[in-house]
């Protein structure tokens, strides 16, 4: 008994001493507790045993830096537990031997029972009960560790795929459409916004702060019109329209790789102030679980199959949706977040697919195809970039950025001269990336053949509202006519208007719409 304990107090160290157990640990992030009614997690455990360097590497190549370690004392947990096995079999056959013969022995026929018999019941109880505590701080003990293994492991950004460019690097793949012949390097979109009266920054941010916009007369009228623009094309390709909830509970939120604070402890999402209700040990009520406005309908729509299994021929499917998105990281006050380019909530339709392992390329080009139709006929000009392993987010295997040119940022932006910019005047309007199982193995969502089958998700942005607004407002402005031209893709939702004029007021303004 004495090697029993001795092993136990081993097992439990190893809990202690583990980075991600300690709760001050500076260069470990930990996730919110997963309550309850989280979905359980499915993660291949031995694969990241089996390749253990392929996994530090993908830390490493996405900075990642703090769970670059994490495959390692997965191991060390694991071989912990296997020798808790080893140190533990005997007192776990000796419970088995003793519950046997209680088994034989309460199987007798009343009638054959003695005394003797019931002496012998008695002391096998009486050993049954001294191995208990035992056996109880030995199993704890073991779930303490493939509890802390599964939070090693669900910490794991997902692997890189071979397409996806290792380091910093983007790789551009194309192009649409041809660069603006006369380029407006004068005004960007704010100012635009501005003299045409469409944009209010000023008061948005007496309501709410700084990142926050209203959007007035024609640029509200645009903004309908380009969720009404990128739903039908996405309809015409095949997908079906579904409309998401803004918030979700923050395990979902985590489950899909989006978590509180990114790899620089930086803000990433609001989590939603409720009234404080304590749970309840004697009943096993945890209280309500934490909400996060989300940052994407990503979120929403990996969730919505969350606890469920796709029967034989429900794959692939694609849906797609417009949403509120919010999100807390709205960036510093430079010129390249500007104006409408970075903000804290805005409009997007985000299409998303589950289908089959083998079948994402085509759900992510199918994606690919909406997204370069949506742009081509704005008239936008904009490159396609193959993105690094650095720009990937946790649940991403690969990732396609398509920027629009945005003219003013090509020889400056405000102050701030064409060398000192990253993009070259482009910036990012949207992305589409391949998840493999990440999602569906955090949110146990199965495919209904094997129980070890997941679906594969992909996910595309169709259309961010305001930095496509922000870039037709450059792209479609003239000079001379001090006005903007509407894209003819979306005159029908327009009521009449094909082009944006200076007007004197909001009353001028509707009455020319009425007349």
């Amino acid at each position: 008994m004495i090697a029993t304990h001795a092993a136990v107090s081993r097992f439990r160290s190893i809990i202690v001493s583990s980075p991600t157990a300690r709760r001050n640990s500076s260069h470990v992030r930990l996730a919110p507790k997963r309550p309850s009614i989280a979905p359980k997690f499915s993660l291949d455990i031995k694969h990241i045993r089996e390749n253990p360097d392929l996994y530090t590497q993908t830390c490493v190549d996405r900075n990642y830096l703090a769970q670059k370690d994490n495959p390692q004392r997965i191991i060390h947990l694991f071989n912990a537990w296997k020798q808790s096995q080893v140190d533990n079999r005997g007192v776990r056959r000796q419970s088995n031997n003793i519950h046997l013969q209680l088994g034989r022995l309460q199987r007798k026929e009343a009638d054959d029972l003695r005394g003797s018999t019931f002496d012998e019941q008695d002391e096998l109880l009486l050993q049954a009960e001294a191995l208990e505590p035992t056996l109880t701080k030995i199993s704890e003990a073991e779930a303490d560790i493939n509890d802390e293994i599964q939070s090693l492991a669900a910490e794991l950004p997902n692997l890189t795929s071979q397409e996806t460019p290792i380091g910093k690097e983007a790789r551009v793949i194309g192009y649409i459409n041809e660069q603006p012949a006369e380029l407006n390097t004068q005004f960007n979109h704010v100012d635009i916004g501005k003299h045409l009266d469409l944009l209010d920054f000023t008061a948005a941010s007496t309501t709410s702060g700084w990142g926050w916009y209203f959007l007035k007369d024609e640029g509200a009228l645009l903004e309908q019109a380009l969720i009404q623009y990128a739903l039908s094309v996405a309809i015409r390709h095949g997908f079906a329209v579904v409309s998401p909830p803004s918030m979700v509970y923050t395990h979902i939120a985590s489950a899909c790789g989006f978590q509180p604070r990114d790899q620089g402890e930086e803000q990433q999402s609001y989590t939603i102030a409720q009234k404080e209700q304590k749970g309840d040990v004697e009943t096993g009520h945890e209280g309500k679980s934490e909400m996060t406005l989300a940052g994407t309908a990503e979120i929403p729509f990996a969730g919505m199959k969350a606890n469920a299994k796709f029967e034989g021929g429900e794959l692939p499917l694609h849906v797609v949706g417009a949403s509120r998105c919010y999100r807390a990281e709205a960036g510093a006050r430079g010129t390249e977040s500007k104006g409408l380019y970075r903000v804290h909530e805005f409009t997007k339709v985000e299409m998303f697919s589950w289908t089959v392992k083998g079948k994402e390329v085509d759900a992510f080009e199918s994606m690919l195809a909406v997204q370069k139709e949506i742009l081509r006929d704005l008239g936008l000009h904009c490159r396609i970039q193959e993105m690094p392993s650095s720009d990937l987010g946790a649940s991403a295997s690969r990732k396609i950025d398509i920027e629009a040119f945005f003219p003013s940022r090509r020889n400056t932006f405000g102050s701030v001269p064409l060398r000192q910019l990253k993009n070259d005047g482009y910036g990012e309007v949207t992305s589409a990336s391949i998840c493999t199982d990440y999602q569906t193995r955090r949110l146990n969502t199965r495919l209904s053949q094997r129980k070890s089958d997941f679906p594969y998700t992909v996910n595309g942005t169709a259309l961010a509202v305001p930095r496509v607004l922000a870039a037709l407002l450059e792209n479609g402005w003239s000079k001379k006519q001090k006005s903007v031209k509407i894209p003819e893709v979306l005159h029908k939702w327009m009521h009449g208007i094909t082009t944006i004029e200076k007007k004197l007021n909001t009353e001028q303004f509707l009455h020319s719409k009425n007349t």
